[in-house]
């Protein structure tokens, strides 16, 4: 028992308040700990597919860059005519209170591609559109990564505080519960036993009293 829980019925009572208290704390943690693992499972699952199909589409624009150079020698000043990304959009949207990130980009006219058509060709334009496509793709796959890494995070630092609550916390107060209840019970069980021997006594003098 804690040295500063004196066994009173006020204590008492403010120690099963704290013991309930932290049950549903527990209770409350867990389930928050499911939802987050729920979230972060189908985040992972997302993740796979969506680097499928980067691995799919890198593959596809790197081909047609090939055959791009071929039909028009390289391409490395037509490459400098994109301009540089500014439209990369970060919001965030709240998960059991973590904060999970939402990654867009803004929607550009991939056709015609920012070089001249004398210039160019069909293959370079079909290069260009798979290559927005994996920039598109790369956005995803970067918030989605980032959202499971916050989950997980929270979810250690939720199993965490369950386990604290579980394994220390509660039992603790479980205890002190039981022995302020077997110390006030012993206190009754003194009163009860001071007060028969009291009226024994009293019982005892009044016998005595009538006889004399």
């Amino acid at each position: 028992m804690n040295n500063q829980a004196v066994p009173t019925k006020g204590n008492l009572l403010a120690t099963k308040k704290t013991l309930e208290l932290s049950r549903t704390g527990f209770e409350l943690l867990d389930r928050k700990r499911n939802i987050l693992v729920r979230e972060m499972m189908a985040l992972i699952d997302r993740a796979s597919k969506i680097q499928g199909k980067i691995d799919k589409a890198y593959k596809e624009a790197y081909a047609l860059l090939q055959r791009s150079n071929i039909t028009l020698g390289i391409c490395k000043e037509l490459a400098e005519t994109v301009p540089v990304e500014n439209g990369l959009n970060i919001a965030y949207r709240s998960v059991m209170g973590v904060e999970i990130p939402m990654v867009s980009l803004e929607k550009q006219n991939e056709i015609p591609a920012p070089f001249g058509l004398y210039s160019s060709n069909i293959l370079l334009d079909e290069t260009y559109k798979k290559f927005m496509e994996v920039k598109r793709l790369t956005a995803e796959l970067a918030e989605v990564e980032n959202s499971v890494y916050r989950l997980a995070d929270a979810v250690k630092k939720t199993q965490k505080r369950a386990n604290a609550l579980k394994n220390i916390m509660i039992p603790k107060f479980e205890i002190t519960v039981k022995t302020i209840t077997d110390a006030l019970e012993e206190k009754d069980r003194e009163e009860f036993s001071r007060l028969k021997v009291i009226k024994k006594q009293k019982e005892f003098k009044s016998k005595h009293t009538e006889s004399a």
